[in-house]
């Protein structure tokens, strides 16, 4: 039976969670990619009737997420995917603190999270889905942080801005393709999440912003993770996507 699908990185909580539920609906199939899997989506997925796989995948090892969604992919019924699109949206914040004091496994597994394993997997997607035939898209969740810089945030800035100019490249080679995909890299806004929690809880001391983050809280500002996923699902349907490679939902 015909189907779309998604693939969806980080789909185990905050954002992405409430992604992978959005998305699933009968006539989709969502691949939900995370280094737990989580139970009560697998239960909405069989009351919905929805198709759902997980895998319990740490995309600190990118080299064999891509590999192993390539292979995945390429096993595929031919003719029954109606489109696909990657959501990279899996990212890790390290502990907060000037680089100089920064551990250097943790650096190493933010960079690996939040900007190998998203250039690899589309890598794979692309390659894999290049003859299909079909609508195809990326979609990559960086940061307003990946386009302005801040204190005590090297390694999660380098990635997200390291993101958005991969994406700029890859949105170029897809231009010469006769059938390319459409990719972004989408800032999402300022969410109420568990990475949230941490930057406004840290030492100001070691991170000079808590202070603003803790306002924004305060004040009502971050947006539900419902609702920004709800946001950044209705940019990949725009009719515009992939229009202007680097984006956020705040300028639309």
């Amino acid at each position: 039976m015909p189907y779309h699908l998604t693939i969806l990185t980080g789909a185990s909580r905050g954002m992405g969670l409430a992604m992978a539920r959005q998305l699933l609906r009968p006539g989709h199939l969502l691949l939900a990619i995370s280094r737990h899997a989580n139970t009560d989506l697998a239960a909405q997925a069989q009351a919905s009737g929805a198709q759902l796989e997980q895998w319990q995948q740490d995309l600190a090892q990118g080299e064999a997420a891509a590999e192993r969604l390539r292979s995945w992919l390429g096993a595929q019924p031919r003719g029954e995917v109606q489109s696909a699109a990657l959501i990279n949206n899996a990212g890790v914040i390290p502990p907060v603190a000037p680089l100089s004091a920064s551990a250097p496994a943790d650096l190493a597994r933010a960079l690996r999270v939040g900007l190998e394993a998203p250039l690899l997997l589309c890598a794979a997607f692309l390659g894999a889905t290049a003859d299909w035939g079909v609508p195809r898209k990326v979609l990559n969740i960086s940061s307003g942080l990946g386009r302005r810089a801040m204190a005590s945030q090297s390694a999660y800035c380098a990635a997200k801005a390291g993101m958005d100019h991969f994406t700029r490249c890859l949105a170029l080679d897809e231009a010469l393709q006769p059938h390319g995909a459409k990719v972004c890299s989408l800032a999402p806004g300022v969410i109420d999440t568990d990475m949230q929690l941490q930057l406004r809880g840290t030492d100001p001391a070691a991170f000079p912003d808590a202070q603003s983050f803790a306002r924004l809280k305060t004040a009502g500002q971050l947006t539900s993770t419902d609702d920004a996923a709800a946001r950044v699902l209705a940019w990949l349907q725009r009719p515009d996507f992939g229009t202007h490679p680097v984006a956020d939902v705040r300028e639309a």
